[in-house]
């Protein structure tokens, strides 16, 4: 195993932040679970336009969770990372992430090289 290239204050900070949003994420995920389930089709209750509505708001909610599922999963993987002590370094090639880019987003995965490299491709 490889030591992190982060000082332990920086390291034990971000993955604060980390466990932060990952509670703030899961409490937005069950506030918002009825705003996913299935619209109503019954036409007495509402009317069309009230329904064609209500399944917009549905599908929004719907990319909203699934966007939230994603940023977990980032969560998830570098919370790993820091148990396995591999956080702060390049799963690409590697190499350490600086620590602004990860004070930036601390569940990055990518070095600024290969994070560009990806762009261009």
């Amino acid at each position: 195993m490889k030591m992190s290239g982060l000082k332990r204050t920086v390291r034990a900070t971000l993955e604060k932040h980390l466990r932060e949003r990952q509670d703030e994420l899961l409490a937005f995920s069950d506030a918002t679970k009825d705003d996913r389930k299935p619209v109503v089709l019954d036409q007495a209750a509402i009317g069309r336009l009230s329904r064609m509505d209500a399944m917009q708001q549905q599908a929004m909610a719907i990319e909203t969770e699934r966007r939230r599922e994603v940023e977990l999963q980032r969560i998830e993987a570098a919370l790993k990372r820091i148990e396995i002590d591999d956080y702060g370094y390049c799963v690409s090639c590697d190499e350490k992430i600086s620590a602004r880019r990860l004070k930036a987003d601390p569940a990055e995965p990518l070095c600024i090289d290969c994070a560009e490299g990806i762009g261009r491709s």
